[in-house]
């Protein structure tokens, strides 16, 4: 009874440590580790604070919600994740998405967080992770570069001093460039925002990151370039603030930024408007394709950051169970007014960089996070909005990889089109430019199946072979091929399909097969099998088709068609039926 009890509790460690893996790392959880945590989490800290700031801008809502945006992946990871590297917060990529679907409105941005969450919670019980394979590299690459040039041209009007600017990017460019001359100078009644050199001199390194080749320097450039942003929003701030003293202030400046923590209140399922309700239904119909665009690109990014920094720190990850950490914690981050989240690769890197050991550094990152959101939001209204703008540049800098179009053109050409429909498209709408992309590579991938390459060899008699499996678009573009090959040669000869490469088969092409077999019996034409699988065979078999003739090489195939001419007529003697119904097909 004791044994049975033990391997009982065993099982269900083992369980409890799969779905809660912070049970694997910590009972050999060292000071040294603590220590290199500490220093991880304080360094990834000083980053998160103004990129959050910076990343709320961009989605279009207030400062604020940045901040409650940064601190729940912090805790939730810890005990879920199982990347010592990864930490999740507010992206680039995500608050461009949430801008588009949440339309600046926080209930709606809120709303959207908790049913993200929801979905990924979903996907990962149902170990759906698969469904991001679908999603190609040039699709990825083509949204990213887009997403990366939308987001930098967005901030230019900050740089500028520019007001009311439309947020299309199109109607961005044409007035950007067509009000140029409002921008904010020294001259101005009111002077230009210094942040013009301070975006100039936090990316004056930037390309030494985007071109490293080194993964050790890489990171050193990242560290560099990620705590840089800290030193550079703090002087920027002392100088609006030594402005305001003297009662002379040239800088746009953030503003007032509510002090205190979020409360903790479920996510809004309404809005109240002066005018209506818009309940729960409108909302979610008004959000439309963001709800799976905004959790598949999340759970997109955050996987495709922990398999990176998993194979070059030599650990392994569990993709389902990143899921689960995604949805729990943007189901939990609904409840403090966050919205969508993801994991960073710049701010994953500093962390893989400070020598973080385990998920525990995130804590001393949300900790952080939560006293700045209780005592130094005051502090936050004097940084000025073109040093953000200049944090938010230079963070999505490495995004655009102009390099993949040459690397594209020299590898395979055919990949360029879901690549260009991609990037092209996401100008217009973040989800046209997606979908696109994904139907696009979608052909490409269902071509090859619906037109194989066959291959052709007409001697004695007329030899095909399939270069891949043979599915159901496939079917009639062999049949097709066989009555033109067959027909095209006198005398007519006898048909050998060599099915080496025919790995599967349906109940599609099985009719097709019958239906050409009757034909060209018809004709008074032989069609024989070779080299077919054994489970295919047992398929074939089972269906019973009428003239089924299967041999097991070519040799044997050629003793065939030197039996008598008698022979083929009492082959062809016989009904006429087609595939029975009863025939069953495994």
């Amino acid at each position: 009874m004791a044994g049975r009890n033990q391997g009982c509790w065993d099982r269900w460690y083992q369980l409890a440590q799969k779905r809660l893996p912070v049970l694997r790392w910590l009972p050999r959880y060292s000071l040294q580790s603590l220590q290199l945590d500490i220093i991880a989490g304080f360094t990834v800290g000083l980053t998160v604070v103004p990129q959050a700031l910076a990343y709320a801008e961009v989605a279009g809502l207030p400062m604020q919600y940045g901040l409650y945006s940064s601190f729940m992946g912090c805790f939730i990871y810890c005990l879920l994740g199982t990347a010592k590297d990864v930490t999740l917060g507010p992206t680039a990529i995500m608050s461009l998405l949430v801008s588009s679907y949440a339309f600046h409105d926080p209930a709606y941005a809120v709303l959207l967080t908790f049913l993200s969450g929801c979905i990924q919670l979903i996907m990962g019980l149902l170990h759906l992770g698969f469904l991001l394979d679908f999603i190609s590299y040039p699709v990825i690459r083509g949204f990213t570069s887009a997403a990366a040039v939308t987001i930098g041209f967005n901030q230019v009007k900050a740089l500028l001093g520019l007001q009311n600017i439309p947020r299309q990017f199109f109607l961005q460019v044409y007035y950007t460039f067509s009000r140029i001359g409002e921008t904010r100078t020294a001259t101005n009644e009111k002077p230009h925002p210094q942040g013009v050199p301070d975006g100039k001199v936090i990316c004056q390194d930037q390309p030494a990151y985007c071109l490293d080749n080194s993964n050790r320097l890489l990171g050193f450039h990242i560290l560099q370039l990620e705590t840089r942003n800290a030193v550079v929003v703090l002087f920027a701030g002392l100088v609006a603030y030594s402005f305001q003293v003297t009662g002379s202030q040239p800088f746009t400046l953030t503003g007032t930024i509510p002090q205190g923590l979020p409360p903790f209140q479920p996510p809004p399922f309404s809005k109240v408007t002066p005018n209506e309700t818009v309940h729960f239904g409108e909302m979610v119909q008004a959000m439309g394709a963001g709800l799976a665009v905004v959790p598949l690109m999340g759970l997109l990014e955050t996987v495709a950051i922990a398999k990176a920094f998993a194979s070059q720190n030599n650990y392994q990850i569990d993709p389902d169970q990143e899921l689960l950490a995604m949805g729990v914690t943007n189901l939990f981050g609904s409840f403090v007014s966050s919205y969508p989240v993801t994991g960073s690769f710049g701010r994953t890197a500093v962390n893989a960089q400070t020598g973080v050991c385990s998920p525990a550094g995130g804590l001393i990152t949300g900790a952080l996070v939560l006293l700045s959101l209780a005592f130094l939001t005051s502090l936050f209204y004097y940084i000025p909005k073109a040093a953000l703008a200049a944090v938010i540049i230079c963070a999505v800098a490495p995004m655009f990889d102009a390099r993949i179009f040459r690397t594209l053109w020299q590898v395979k050409r055919l990949d360029l089109v879901p690549l260009c429909v991609t990037f092209l498209l996401c100008f217009w709408e973040m989800q046209y430019g997606i979908v696109a992309g994904v139907l696009v590579s979608t052909i490409l991938l269902l071509y090859p199946i619906a037109r194989p390459q066959i291959k052709v060899s007409a001697h004695e008699t007329i030899l095909l072979q399939p270069s891949s499996g043979l599915y159901f678009p496939a079917i009639e573009f062999l049949c097709d091929t066989v009555h033109k090959q067959a027909l095209s040669v006198s005398p007519l000869r006898t048909v050998i399909l060599d099915c080496t490469h025919v790995s599967n088969i349906d109940y599609t092409v099985v009719m097709g097969l019958s239906e050409l077999l009757q034909q060209l019996r018809r004709r008074r034409i032989s069609l024989i099998f070779i080299n077919v699988q054994a489970h295919v065979l047992q398929v074939l078999l089972a269906a019973d088709l009428e003239g089924f003739c299967n041999v097991s090489s070519l040799e044997d195939a050629g003793k065939s068609c030197e039996e008598p001419h008698t022979a083929n007529e009492a082959l062809f003697e016989g009904s006429d039926s087609i595939l029975p119904t009863s025939g069953i097909i495994q």
